[in-house]
């Protein structure tokens, strides 16, 4: 249980910081006890990064103060935080792909014996630290083969192995299963009984009366509110958007039309097989399915992003030659992957490059490109789509999640693509930008475009879905209309697969 508040571990008052166009930060008042887990709640961009990088040592804050144990002091390096018992596990891992798990644990803390690396006993504690947080990896393993998942957990155990007093969690269960989520809580709750403080950021709401003890909500730079872990759900949404929102999943069905996107018997032998579906003209089709089973390796299929092995696309009546991207976007697909930063988006360069990177080409004549057209486009399309910034020319990289997503939609939206391929459109996205993006998808489908949604968040595919599609060990298991899917019909499938056999417990929780 929480202490007194008069025993808090980290104040900070009035803190301020502004970026070029944009004022982050504005008055926020925050407190964290000894024990708790104090739940940091808010839209993209409400301020939640900056104020955990500013806790971290990463931003200086332009006014305000912070104080550790009830004394001010300054975080001026991660040293200093480090130095103060505050460690960070961020969203974007901090962690060096080619060296291996231990190196990456131990990051210029190796232990030492006569001034030589001493890797027996470096090991030795990896090992104990990848027990503590139950992930099944070797000291020895290179960080670039451990995937997202485990990657995540590296970086919980390499913050363990500070003895932070203040533990900042910044989305630490995006990328978890189930089964991994449930781990996380349960380290959780061994370091809350231990008197470690937890500041933890989730957009996941149903997490927050489990693991939490109080939330603050930030909206617009500011703390506009503080309330316990038990508040309802739709008043937490109020809080963070400054509305209610009536419907979460707010499906508009209109009447199919002719098909847009056909797929037969699509195969890439030992990743999935016989793949066969289409989506209609004004249709959301859901595919769903445990992680691993082969739906983002399909969507880069029909993309032109992979070469299958056997199987057709057809797009509006045309076959598309595989592993063609240039053929797939003139054809019209378009694909939003599932990797949004890696995969969907220049981070160095600004809003209005990245918004017409698709149609760079058709707007240029003479070998020159029509800039004042690209900027006009950019410009509306932008607005169309309410993102936030402070102009086109700021750099993507500085845009919240949420908004970073829309410019990747965005740019198809410019291309005016027939049949867009959404791979987890909303992921570490909040709720307000969520029903954006949905309200989005209706106007596609409701103007004639097919979607494709890839989703391992189950709700969101039964209620965003005129179809869904369930995926098994790479093979479609079953298509359920939306009448008859439900959470446990879409998981039975999921798990049963094609041959109706079994899988096992692990990847049963796989899917959110």
């Amino acid at each position: 249980m929480s202490l007194p508040a008069e025993k808090e571990i980290l104040r900070v008052r009035g803190l301020r910081k502004a970026f070029p166009g944009v004022l982050a930060l504005d008055g926020v008042d925050f407190g964290l006890r000894p024990g708790e887990v104090h739940v940091l709640l808010g839209e993209n961009g409400a301020g939640k990064s900056t104020l955990i990088k500013t806790l971290s040592g990463a931003h200086r804050p332009d006014a305000g103060t912070i104080e550790v144990d009830g004394r001010e002091v300054e975080i001026r390096t991660a040293q200093d935080a480090e130095r103060l018992g505050i460690a960070t596990i961020y969203q974007e891992f901090n962690l060096v792909p080619e060296m291996t798990v231990a190196e990456n644990l131990f990051l210029g803390r190796q232990p030492r014996r006569f001034g030589l690396l001493d890797r027996r006993a470096m090991n030795a504690a990896a090992r104990d630290l990848l027990a503590k947080v139950g992930v099944q990896a070797d000291p020895d393993d290179r960080m670039a083969g451990l995937g997202i998942a485990r990657s995540q957990m590296v970086e919980i155990a390499k913050a363990l192995s500070l003895d932070a007093r203040v533990l900042i969690m910044d989305e630490p269960t995006a990328v978890l299963t189930t089964g991994e989520v449930d781990r996380l809580f349960g380290i959780v709750a061994r370091l809350r009984e231990q008197g470690v403080a937890v500041i933890f950021i989730t957009h996941h709401l149903e997490e927050i009366p489990r693991i939490g003890d109080r939330v603050t909500v930030l909206r617009d730079g500011r703390s506009v509110a503080e309330v316990p872990a038990d508040t309802p759900r739709d008043e937490l949404v109020r809080l963070m958007v400054g509305r209610s929102i009536d419907q979460q999943y707010p499906r508009e069905r209109t009447e199919a039309g002719p098909p847009l996107l056909q797929v037969k018997g699509l195969t890439r032998d030992g990743v999935f097989e016989d793949v066969s579906f289409e989506v209609r003209a004004g249709e959301v089709v859901g595919l769903a399915g445990l992680v691993g089973a082969g739906r983002t390796e399909v969507a880069r299929a029909i993309f032109g992003a992979d070469r299958p092995d056997r199987g057709e696309v057809i797009v509006d009546g045309r076959s598309l030659p595989p592993g063609d991207v240039h053929a797939a976007m003139e054809a019209g697909v378009g694909l939003v992957p599932e990797d949004r930063k890696g995969q969907g988006l220049v981070l160095g360069a600004d809003v209005q490059e990245n918004l017409g990177l698709v149609t760079l080409g058709r707007s240029s004549r003479g070998g020159l490109v029509d800039r004042a057209g690209q900027r006009a486009d950019a410009g509306a399309i932008a607005g169309k789509l309410n993102v936030r910034m402070s102009g086109l020319r700021q750099e993507v990289r500085t845009l919240s999640g949420g908004n970073q997503q829309k410019v990747v939609i965005g740019k198809w939206l410019l291309a005016d693509a027939k049949v867009l391929v959404l791979d987890e459109p909303t992921r570490g996205i909040d709720v307000g930008a969520k029903v954006e993006i949905y309200e989005l998808i209706n106007t596609l489908t409701a103007s004639g475009h097919a979607v494709l949604m890839i989703s391992s968040d189950l709700p969101e595919v039964l209620g965003m879905s005129d179809r869904v599609l369930v995926m098994a060990r790479g093979r479609l298991a079953g298509e359920l209309p939306a009448a008859e899917a439900t959470q446990d019909a879409v998981m039975a499938l999921a798990v049963a697969g094609p041959g109706g056999a079994g899988e096992n417990d692990e990847e049963n929780d796989d899917v959110h």
